[in-house]
């Protein structure tokens, strides 16, 4: 997977997308790929990414049965700390790997900014630093 998502990732910088996730399943046979980009994705987007990873995945020799690219959506998974500074200003939900003090996990506010490899969130008006190392997920709150 390592191997895969490095090919992934410079030829969707080559192409000025981002990769934002990539999964495997059905043993490795079924790639699931999640692009951005700034102004968003559209199915065209999608269907220039599939042509041309499957022209790289030729080149490379990566055997797969089923490629799908798609957009992150609206609740877009937060993974590296460019993508907390990102999207500052934003609502966020965020689920620690290991409880705080009070034994919380879970935080919902709106997402400040990210330095020094920690993002701080206002949750209920009041600023809380979270560790990057220690998020297990975070997603973007849909504003509908």
């Amino acid at each position: 997977m390592a191997a895969m998502a490095e090919v992934v990732e410079a030829t969707l910088a080559g192409m000025g997308f981002e990769l934002v996730d990539a999964r495997l399943s059905g043993g490795g046979r079924f790639l699931a790929i999640f692009i951005d980009r700034p102004g968003g994705i559209t199915v065209d987007h999608c269907a220039e990414v599939s042509r041309q990873l499957t022209r790289v995945f030729a080149v490379e020799g990566i055997d797969y049965d089923r490629l799908e690219v798609s957009s992150p959506g609206l609740d877009r998974p937060l993974r590296k700390a460019v993508d907390f500074a990102r999207f500052a200003g934003k609502k966020v939900d965020v689920k620690m790997r290991t409880p705080d003090a009070a034994g919380r996990r879970r935080y919902t506010g709106l997402l400040r900014g990210e330095a020094g490899g920690v993002a701080t969130v206002e949750v209920d008006g009041q600023d809380v630093a979270l560790d990057l190392n220690d998020i297990d997920k975070a997603r973007l709150v849909p504003d509908l």
